[in-house]
């Protein structure tokens, strides 16, 4: 698929639309790659005030003002996608508190990485819809964890029922984000992640360049086997700068995450994928503190645990962003949290200082557990005063126009 020159035919279709000086406006507020407002991607919903992965934190996420929703999908024994972050559901369900499922437990090798625990592929979708869904991090989201027990476990289909559903109720399009999850284990067991998705997106008419669907994932591979399935936008995941993408594991490749941030790498990703989502420490890193010079990371807000709110920025970013658009690579950096334990000690406990330069360094969309709190941002920083419309056109990029409809900067 010709992908970066369909963006240029886009870009250039943006001037003739909308009018060189307003394109020009846009960019001096929204610097992305086509100069339009970020959009705003609900990460696992709003997964700062909901159990993870439950229509509640999806249909909370839409309400706060997200454009897209994000479910992982993982697979059941008979083959469904569900949206789980992992296929180990301990964590994130009620399944070790059932005794009838007891004797599912069991020791796994997950891309290199032992886990003991219950997973969905060891369940069928009728055993998985009798759990529960819990809060994954009750310490940190006490809120979240009193809603503990009410919500099942979504598949895809049902996310995508309740996008539809709202995008008709909001009058603003809502869009889908899956991931997939682990795919060369799933295709070890005969699970495959890939066929499923293509046929549920074919199935709901959501399979072309102008839907509102963006597929991401860590590993590479999966994704360009997509890229001959579906003609929605991809998204090529980086993790940190020293990991490497499994499949590049399994294969003996000795690539990681950081060496396909070079502007050659990234030419290379362009041929199967529209955008990247990287780990935000790719685009500002940031480093522990170490003031009393004894080679250990200081604890510096004193709560007894390293975390990020105890690492200082680097005082410039890096240049991928610039590096990746002019690639035609759209950037959908992760994970955005207003929690002070994810926040790096310049923010100074300000969960708006973090997403403020994200988008004045012209990132086109960011992940957030708290959308309510991108949604004010992205339209403080990138909408300013206007108030345009959009309207669908080309691979699933919101184009200008006078007479569309919805609208990110409402």
């Amino acid at each position: 698929m010709l992908r970066l020159s369909r963006l240029i035919v886009l870009a250039s279709a943006v001037v003739a639309l909308i009018g060189t000086d307003r394109v020009d406006a846009q960019r001096s507020q929204a610097n992305t790659l086509t100069g339009k407002p970020p959009i705003v991607i609900g990460h696992r919903g709003a997964s700062g005030y909901r159990p993870e992965h439950t229509l509640a934190a999806y249909e909370l996420a839409i309400a706060m003002g997200a454009d897209y929703i994000e479910p992982d999908l993982v697979s059941t024994k008979d083959g469904v996608l569900i949206a789980r972050h992992e296929n180990d559901i301990t964590g994130t369900t009620d399944v070790s508190d059932r005794p009838e499922f007891a004797r599912r437990k069991k020791t796994k090798t997950i891309d290199g990485v032992e886990y003991t625990g219950w997973f969905t592929e060891d369940f069928t979708l009728a055993e998985i819809k009798t759990l529960r869904a819990k809060e994954r991090i009750p310490e940190l989201r006490p809120g979240s964890a009193q809603f503990d027990g009410l919500y099942q476990v979504p598949t895809l289909q049902e996310v995508i029922d309740l996008a539809k559903r709202k995008s008709i109720e909001t009058g603003r399009v809502i869009g889908i984000y899956p991931e997939t999850k682990h795919p060369t284990y799933f295709d070890s067991i005969d699970l495959s992640l890939e066929e499923p998705l293509a046929k549920v997106l074919r199935q709901n008419n959501l399979d072309d360049a102008d839907d509102p669907v963006f597929i991401q994932s860590f590993e590479t591979e999966n994704l360009k086997q997509l890229n001959k399935l579906v003609d929605v936008p991809l998204v090529q995941l980086f993790d940190e700068a020293d990991a490497q993408p499994y499949d590049f594991v399994a294969s003996g490749d000795s690539r990681t995450y950081g060496d396909l941030t070079s502007p050659e790498e990234l030419a290379k990703i362009a041929e199967y994928a529209d955008g990247i989502g990287p780990f935000k420490r790719l685009i500002i890193p940031s480093q522990a503190v170490n003031e009393n010079g004894d080679g250990k990371p200081d604890d510096v807000n004193g709560d007894g645990e390293l975390s990020e709110a105890d690492r200082r920025l680097a005082t410039e970013p890096t240049s991928l962003v610039d590096d990746a658009h002019a690639a035609g690579l759209l950037v959908h950096p992760y994970t955005f949290r207003n929690e002070s334990f994810y926040l790096a000690v310049d923010y100074a406990n300000n969960p708006e200082a973090e997403y403020e330069q994200f988008f004045r360094l012209g990132v086109d969309g960011l992940f957030s557990d708290n959308p309510d709190t991108a949604f004010v941002v992205r339209n403080r920083i990138a909408c300013g005063t206007q108030n345009p419309k959009y309207s669908q056109q080309g691979r699933n990029r919101r184009v200008w126009t006078p007479g569309g409809t919805g609208n990110p900067c409402r």
